[in-house]
């Protein structure tokens, strides 16, 4: 899948037939409305799009998707949809026992496992820096940079690691460039857009030789008001599963970048996650990925 083809999918609404016949006009579909926050090109975003629709296609129910700007953050989207106001009836965000609370996940990990796979963002000229930190009490000086309503906040904090948070996803940038902060941890899914977007223009690099992990689960949240939408998506999810053709898509959008960036050769510091929730399914092997086999 291109970007050009990742790009026409996420601008304009889909009618999407079930795996098998439903009759009827798009009129009479249930609708999906899902989130466009910000408008941002982000290709994990436009993976988690396609994932979706997979899932409609499999699950053996009509439904239409509709892309929904949302211009606010993605704490009040999540509040938005579990009260059942606002545009939404599904998002996609990491889990927390919170969110797992007041949303209903579905337990199929988008990212694989990798969510929780971090590079740090840095400062190009304190490359050499971050080359000499390989232990946790080193990292525990410096200050990492987080979005306020981030569940990564709570859990780099719960760590033991300072950090400093903002209300603008743009604005962390900017508040890595001029110092207030040292670095940014960012999933391996998704530090290759933010160095293409920001790298040049912040003057920032990828901390050589380091890789934070912790477990944790990127999932679909459905509104609590529509437990149906949920099991139908569930359905198509276990489908898509089986067939190869989620993990097929997940190869074939996020190999490429992840071998670039060498996580093989990484110094590894693990962080706990006390937001996980003893419901996720660390024990279905066949939902999540290795790291070092995305480079393989």
């Amino acid at each position: 899948m291109d970007r050009r083809t990742l790009l026409i999918s996420l601008a304009s609404p889909a009618v999407l037939p079930s795996h098998s016949a439903v009759a009827g006009s798009a009129a009479e579909l249930r609708q999906i409305s899902y989130p466009v926050f910000g408008g941002q090109e982000d290709s994990f975003r436009h993976y988690c799009i396609e994932v979706l629709k997979l899932a409609v296609e499999h699950c053996g129910v009509g439904y239409q998707l509709k892309p929904v700007l949302q211009p606010v953050g993605q704490g009040r989207a999540i509040r938005q949809l579990s009260a059942g106001e606002g545009p939404l009836n599904i998002l996609w965000s990491m889990t927390s026992a919170e969110r797992e609370r007041d949303l209903l996940p579905l337990r199929f990990p988008l990212d694989r496992g990798l969510m929780g796979w971090r590079l740090l963002l840095v400062r190009k000229a304190e490359q050499q820096r971050f080359a000499q930190i390989r232990s946790l009490e080193a990292l525990r000086a410096l200050t990492a940079v987080q979005m306020h309503d981030w569940p990564d906040t709570q859990i780099l904090r719960a760590n033991g690691l300072q950090v400093g948070t903002g209300s603008s996803y743009e604005n962390l940038f900017a508040m890595l460039q001029h110092g207030r902060t040292d670095y940014f941890p960012r999933s391996v899914l998704e530090i290759a857009e933010d160095m293409a977007r920001y790298g040049a223009s912040h003057d920032l690099a990828i901390a050589p030789g380091l890789l934070l992990s912790y477990p944790t689960a990127f999932y679909f949240f459905v509104s609590p008001r529509e437990p149906a939408l949920a099991k139908d998506l569930s359905l198509g999810l276990e489908r898509i599963l089986s067939n190869g053709s989620w993990r097929a898509l997940f190869l074939q959008q996020m190999r490429r970048q992840s071998k670039a960036l060498k996580l093989h050769e990484r110094q590894v510091l693990a962080l706990r996650n006390p937001l996980l929730p003893a419901a996720t399914p660390l024990q279905r092997t066949e939902l999540w990925e290795e790291p070092g086999r995305l480079g393989a």
